[in-house]
């Protein structure tokens, strides 16, 4: 184990034997650190926090900091756990869970850039991509492989589909379907083609989610219709998905689409009268 002189470490911490820490990085409670890790420096790892192996954790992040929620009592048993092979960079917070025995949640791969905040009892899953100072408020749900523009910030309860990009400087208070692209103020501006090729999905694949959004976002129905009407039909597992996201939408509901009329409004060219 590499360990600078200047750390300081609690005697209740389990260190894996190859990890390293660097200077001024301070380590409280019963933290766990897998294989590989490497903490930079000044970095603070605090609580009942528990990294698997290979994560990177940038200098000044602070991960199993207390919730930013009224309703949390000092001393409450709650949890951070993160995956392997996550890139944590510099000035991230990730905060612990709000009630007794809840957990935040990063799962593997994620690449998490320079001050994002991930809130109390978010769930985020695989091979993410969450730009720069990106705010998550608590209780989120973000699918595998979302990508998260710089700058942007979200309502709590929010969910963020699978395989979604969102554009940087949004606002967003409503569900993110998943394999589409959000943008601004709550709005769905289409599908994400790139992020579908580059995930490997075929043409017959693309097309057959896109009949799914169509049916969604521009038959005119409302969304319990559309959903309805996408039971009696038959779909592929990818489509399905997208339907039942939609269909658990029932807190925040979903992303609106975006028009051509609406981007008019939006700078000033709607005409008069």
């Amino acid at each position: 184990m590499k360990i600078h002189p200047t750390a300081v470490i609690s005697e209740e911490a389990e260190i894996a034997a190859d990890v390293e820490i660097g200077p001024y990085v301070c380590i409280e409670g019963p933290v766990t650190i897998g294989a590989g890790c490497r903490l930079l420096p000044h970095a603070i790892l605090t609580g009942h926090t528990t990294l698997g192996e290979r994560n990177v954790v940038g200098s000044h992040t602070v991960l199993g900091g207390e919730p930013q929620d009224l309703s949390y009592r000092s001393g409450t048993e709650s949890y951070v756990r993160v995956g392997s092979d996550n890139i944590i960079r510099e000035y991230c917070t990730i905060h612990r869970g709000a009630s007794p025995g809840s957990a935040t949640v990063l799962g593997d791969g994620n690449f998490l850039m320079a001050g994002a905040h991930l809130g109390h009892n978010c769930q985020v899953g695989n091979h993410c991509i969450i730009a720069n100072n990106v705010l998550f408020g608590g209780y989120m749900e973000v699918g595998d492989r979302a990508f998260v523009g710089g700058n942007s910030v979200f309502h709590q309860f929010v969910r963020i589909g699978r395989l979604s990009i969102t554009q940087g400087m949004s606002a967003i208070s409503k569900d993110v379907p998943p394999f589409t692209m959000s943008a601004q103020h709550s709005e769905v501006l289409g599908l994400n083609v790139v992020g579908l090729r580059r995930a490997g999905w075929s043409a017959a694949l693309r097309g057959e989610v896109k009949r799914a959004f169509h049916l969604i976002y521009a038959e005119g129905l409302n969304v319990s219709q559309a959903v309805e009407k996408a039971r009696a039909m038959s779909w592929g597992p990818e489509a399905t998905y997208f339907f039942d996201f939609i269909a658990g939408a029932k807190r925040r509901g979903i992303c609106s689409l975006r028009t051509p009329r609406d981007q008019s409004k939006r700078f000033g060219l709607e005409p008069a009268g």
